[in-house]
């Protein structure tokens, strides 16, 4: 029967260690590893050393196309995650003593979601919290709250783990949006292949609003595809399409409502777009800075007409 590796030294795994230990296994290289530690290769090399002088034993593998992990470094991975996830939790806690809604709050939502509906109302936010500074990440990625890759995040899906809080803002409704002269000049739109379009890229072909009009509308008739929402919009804006989108983020950028014909509603996925969700770490919810950002989210909410959530 095999023994289980020795247990390091007390005194041997630190929290630097832990973090370099942590990236190691994650990247599967040097040079990515820095990346996610914010140093180059070199200082992760020079860490790595240090750490297995002080384990007495080999953690990596150092090959052309990255670092493999040793049976003692794959044992050692949990540990250190929950060594990440208890200074999280250290430093969480200590933001709590706060007492001024001042300093940076990170909040990450989808591009258009940030780009419509959240970056117009920020002067009604900053000037209610002047020492406010707001870094906002307009990605399709989900960052990871727990990691404290973001305070705060609007999302599509409820997440289903993690100490997590999570509000409903409402339920986003699609519709048929062009430039307000086309939308007159259409009347009712009786066929979807009637008009011109505007749809997303080829990456994201695989959505129910992408293939709804793929399966309906000729090539000839898609005037043009983009993944950029603001692209989109600009170009609806201008005339150069039909769009399916979000029924407020349509009416803010300009854009007027097309009615459908029965045949042309029933080419088209439910108008019921998918529900939206602010979510904040546990620890996090009370920092004055992060509140204030919260209220104010879930405030722009009520304004836009969403339909009002609950808790989780």
């Amino acid at each position: 029967m095999q023994r289980p590796p020795p247990a390091p030294p007390a005194a041997a795994l630190d929290w630097d260690h832990a973090r370099v230990l942590r990236a190691l296994l994650e990247a599967r290289s040097l040079s990515g590893a820095g990346a996610r530690l914010g140093v180059n290769a070199s200082t992760i090399s020079r860490r790595l050393t240090a750490l297995e002088a002080a384990l007495g034993a080999r953690l990596f593998d150092r090959t052309p196309d990255g670092v493999l992990p040793t049976a003692l470094a794959e044992s050692l991975g949990p540990h250190a995650e929950a060594m990440e996830r208890a200074a999280n939790a250290l430093a969480l806690a200590a933001q709590g003593r706060e007492l001024a809604a001042e300093g940076e709050v990170r909040l990450t939502a989808a591009p258009g979601v940030a780009e419509y509906l959240l970056a117009p109302a920020l002067p009604r936010l900053l000037a209610a919290h002047p020492g406010l500074r707001l870094a906002l990440d307009a990605t399709i990625g989900y960052a990871d709250l727990t990691r404290r890759e973001a305070d705060l995040a609007i999302r599509g899906v409820l997440p289903a783990s993690g100490d997590l809080l999570a509000r409903k803002l409402g339920t986003a409704t699609g519709g048929v949006f062009g430039a307000p002269r086309q939308a007159r000049a259409l009347g009712t739109l009786r066929s979807l292949d009637a008009a011109r379009w505007i749809t997303w890229g080829e990456d994201l072909a695989h959505l129910e609003l992408t293939r709804a009009v793929l399966d309906h509308v000729p090539p000839e008739r898609i005037a043009l595809r983009t993944s950029h929402m603001g692209t989109q919009m600009a170009a609806a804006r201008a005339g150069v399409g039909l769009v399916l989108a979000d029924r407020n983020m349509a009416l803010a950028c300009g854009l007027a409502e097309v009615r459908l014909a029965p045949a042309a509603r029933r080419q088209l996925p439910s108008a019921r777009a998918g529900d939206l969700w602010l979510v904040v770490h546990r620890a996090l919810r009370e920092v004055p800075r992060v509140a204030a950002v919260w209220d104010f989210v879930l405030e722009e909410a009520r304004r836009l007409g969403l339909s009002p959530g609950h808790g989780t």
